[in-house]
């Protein structure tokens, strides 16, 4: 059993980290055996690890544990902890902590846990799993992507339509004590893309950030418009107290259509925890005059229009799912085999380094860093989360380094 939980958790923010971290990954982390890990959070010296995983094992363990979707273990010695369980009938996309750090709110494709309804959205006891009592999520009708917690608002990105039969397309928020609908974040996204083919999809949010300081919410996904003004898959949204508004900054960069099949290629956004500045990564497998299949800095500066990136690092046509600032560098995951690729086409062009499913990028410069543990690619990298000793990735692979690590590596610092 681990120990005690702290009285406050660990910030949603990505940790400050003073250098890049070593590319050698302990080897003491547990593995996941089969599925995907889609969500790493840390409380205390807790780990929480989520996705579509069925089975887990200890590091130099040769016995599986039926363990599904949702497991902790101790931050130090990756043991697993066997009494902290939770029943989901479907895969894990989003994890925040609770303002105290002693439960978990859980996002997902679920619509059963612990053997009650509680679809897409849930709260849970960070020491138990059992539910929390007293919060009751308002009905969704679809999956829930992201998610991120505001005073006592949670915000929810996802697939969903409706929350509590009330138009809420893709972005809602919840009383985070009760679950009942908060009306104050209503932004009316609107205008699912459609691209070049014809190929289109409902609004959808596919991932969000929160500046530390709680007055920014940056959302990405498959929209067009926020607030009935024209906001081309990314939006900045100003957060307050009692209320949520668009703000004035926007991009076009965003309008043109990647690949034919793909509605939406926005992936992953973080914000530096000085709320300064955030980088966006893209899918998209298209080239000239875009951001897709990249990795894209942008300032917040004055809110305006036409905001145009500080810098671009391409991959030369891999998709990127996650990204983590820590003022050390900007740490990018997908299934990528280059970076500083922008002549590539499905190749190495001029100037290309070999980065295979994760890399580092200099956070002024936008060049990638000499980090280059490599990974096996598969789908993808599918998030990144820096703590203040060092830097966890999940994916759906197991090879890390040249080393078995199963869905689950962390890179410590140096």
């Amino acid at each position: 059993m681990l120990a005690a939980l702290p009285a406050t958790p660990a910030s949603a923010v990505n940790a400050v980290h003073p250098t890049v971290v070593s590319a050698d990954p302990a080897n003491w982390t547990p593995h996941a055996l089969d599925g995907t890990v889609y969500r790493i959070l840390q409380i205390g010296n807790r780990v929480y690890m989520a996705g579509s995983f069925t089975s887990v094992r200890n590091a130099n363990s040769s016995t599986p544990l039926a363990m599904a979707r949702l497991v902790a273990f101790d931050a130090t010695t990756g043991r697993i902890d066997t009494t902290f369980r939770v029943t989901l009938n479907g895969t894990v996309r989003a994890l925040a902590a609770s303002a105290d750090g002693r439960s978990l709110y859980v996002g997902g494709s679920f619509t059963t846990v612990n053997g009650a309804t509680s679809r897409y959205v849930t709260r849970v006891d960070a020491a138990t799993g059992a539910r929390v009592s007293g919060f009751v999520p308002a009905a969704l009708n679809g999956a829930v992507i992201d998610v991120r917690l505001v005073g006592d608002r949670l915000i929810l990105g996802g697939a969903f339509q409706t929350v509590a039969g009330v138009s809420r397309k893709g972005l809602a928020a919840l009383n985070a004590t009760t679950g009942a609908a908060d009306g104050t974040v209503n932004l009316n996204l609107a205008g699912p893309r459609t691209t070049n083919s014809g190929a289109t999809a409902p609004v959808k949010v596919e991932a969000l950030d929160v500046s530390a300081d709680g007055r920014r919410l940056i959302v990405i996904g498959n929209f067009s418009s926020v607030a009935g003004q024209a906001r081309h898959q990314l939006a900045v949204i100003d957060l307050t107290t009692t209320g949520a508004t668009l703000s004035a900054w926007a991009t076009t960069r965003y309008q043109p259509t990647c690949a034919n099949g793909t509605p939406t290629y926005m992936r992953g956004v973080d914000i530096s925890a000085d709320g300064a500045w955030f980088v966006v990564v893209t899918a998209g497998y298209t080239y000239t005059n875009t951001l897709c299949d990249a990795a894209a800095r942008f300032e917040f500066g004055t809110a305006g229009p036409n905001k145009q990136p500080t810098w671009v690092n391409y991959t030369g046509g891999d998709t990127l799912l996650s990204v983590a600032v820590t003022g050390a560098a900007v740490y990018v995951g997908g299934h990528q085999r280059w970076l500083d690729n922008p002549l590539g086409r499905n190749a190495a062009g001029p100037g290309a380094v070999s980065r295979p499913g994760i890399g580092a990028i200099h956070p002024t410069t936008g060049k990638a860093l000499s980090w280059n543990p490599t990974k096996e690619r598969g789908v993808g990298t599918a998030d990144i989360l820096a703590t203040p000793t060092g830097l966890w990735i999940g994916s759906d692979t197991s090879t890390v380094a040249g080393e078995f690590h199963g869905k689950i590596a962390f890179f410590p610092l140096a």
